[in-house]
């Protein structure tokens, strides 16, 4: 069974605040009659009992936020069941992996995105969205970590990225005929500034050049190993143009569902 979790925060993000609102709308556009719920791997999601939508979490208290994702993460592991988490800010993915370490000791990252987010500190909040895998790397919450799609790269992120032993697949690197393949379980974090902002323009940190639709649909599909969860992260509705982004998330969220119960 897998669980969907809306997780509707935006309170470390930097810059332009919307993603709070995500969620929401993207459980809408995958659910919307203008298309069927078939992954492209044959599999009907459309069927009861497996897969489950959990709303959207309450996050009123802002003190405990990140203790709060990570319990709901463990609840739903201690039940067998498989998480895709729906921001909300990359934040979010330090207490997700926080809670899935305590079930799986030896998780692959991938993790999709145009900002490797591995600032020690930002803007004096080490828990803002530019930090997670800073925090998660320095916690050992991964047990390697790869980055495809980065085009932001600065001298400060690649230190880190050396420091923690980041595999950096830069744009200028990418190729749409990379496959991975883990022995140890898998968890894929995808960030839609990743995708080129011609296919994805609704977030808040818009960078060119990046990875088609279908380029990353490629690479997921061919992805040989244990998935375990994942989350889709950074969509600002304030900034979309007729719902695309929404519409490309929740094709992600489709296909994310497919490749795990496949």
């Amino acid at each position: 069974m897998i669980s969907v979790i809306g997780i509707p925060t935006d309170k470390n993000s930097s810059y332009m605040p919307g993603a709070s609102k995500a969620p929401s709308i993207i459980l809408e556009e995958f659910n919307s009659e203008a298309r069927n719920q078939f992954s492209e791997n044959g599999l009907d999601l459309g069927k009861k009992n497996i897969w489950t939508d959990l709303g959207n979490m309450a996050l009123e208290d802002s003190d405990s936020e990140f203790e709060s994702i990570s319990n709901a993460i463990q609840m739903e592991l201690k039940n067998n069941n498989y998480c895709i988490s729906i921001g909300g800010d990359h934040s979010i993915t330090y207490p997700i992996l926080d809670g899935y370490q305590k079930f799986y000791p030896k998780i692959n990252v991938l993790h999709f995105d145009a900002h490797p987010d591995l600032y020690e500190n930002f803007d004096d909040n080490p828990y803002s969205h530019a930090s997670p895998f800073a925090r998660i790397m320095e916690n050992g919450l991964a047990h390697s970590l790869t980055q495809i799609g980065i085009r932001t790269m600065n001298d400060h992120q690649n230190d880190q990225a050396k420091r923690y032993n980041v595999k950096v697949i830069t744009m200028n690197e990418f190729s749409s005929d990379l496959k991975f393949a883990f022995e140890d379980p898998i968890y894929i974090s995808i960030d839609l500034d990743g995708i080129d902002p011609a296919f994805a323009p609704g977030v808040s940190h818009p960078e060119p050049g990046g990875l088609s639709t279908r380029a990353l649909l490629k690479i997921l599909s061919n992805i040989q190993g244990k998935i375990i969860g994942a989350d889709i992260v950074e969509y600002n509705p304030n900034n979309d143009i007729n719902n695309i982004t929404a519409i490309t998330a929740a094709k992600l969220l489709k296909e994310l569902m497919g490749k795990i119960l496949e």
